[in-house]
C-alpha cells in the first residue's frame, strides 16, 4: 500500500504542475514544476513521509530502463547522428560539464547550509 500512496503523491503533483502550467501560461513543463513544488512541500515538511520515500528508491532502482528507449532511436537514427555527431558531442560534453558544475554547486551550498544549521543547534 505505501507503494500506491507515494505513487499517487507524486501524480498528484505532476497534476498540479500541469493544471497550473495550463492556467498561468507558464513556459515550462507542468511535471517539471510539479517536482519543484513537491521539492518546497517537503523542503517545509522537514523530510518526505516514509511512503515517498520508499516509492523515490524503487523508481530510482530501476532508473536506467528508462535509457532504454533512448538507445533504440540512436539505433535507428545512425545516419542522422552520424551527420550530427559533432553537434550531439558538444552538446553531450556542455550538458555534462554544466551538470557537474551545479551538483558541485548544490553540494557546496548544502554544505554551508548544513554547518550552519549545526552551528545555531549549538
Amino acid at each position: 500500500m505505501p507503494l500506491i500512496h507515494g505513487l499517487t503523491v507524486l501524480l498528484v503533483f505532476q497534476l498540479i504542475g500541469e493544471v497550473a502550467v495550463h492556467e498561468l501560461g507558464v513556459p515550462i513543463p507542468g511535471p517539471v514544476l510539479g517536482m519543484l513544488l513537491l521539492l518546497v512541500t517537503l523542503v517545509v515538511r522537514r523530510g518526505a513521509p516514509g511512503c515517498l520515500d520508499a516509492t523515490a528508491t524503487g523508481l530510482l532502482a530501476h532508473l536506467s530502463l528508462l535509457f532504454v528507449p533512448a538507445g533504440v532511436g540512436i539505433m535507428i537514427h545512425t545516419t542522422r547522428a552520424g551527420k550530427e555527431g559533432l553537434a550531439i558531442m558538444l552538446t553531450l560534453l556542455l550538458s555534462t560539464v554544466l551538470t557537474m558544475a551545479v551538483t558541485a554547486w548544490t553540494m557546496l551550498a548544502m554544505k554551508r547550509l548544513s554547518a550552519t544549521r549545526q552551528r545555531n543547534d549549538d
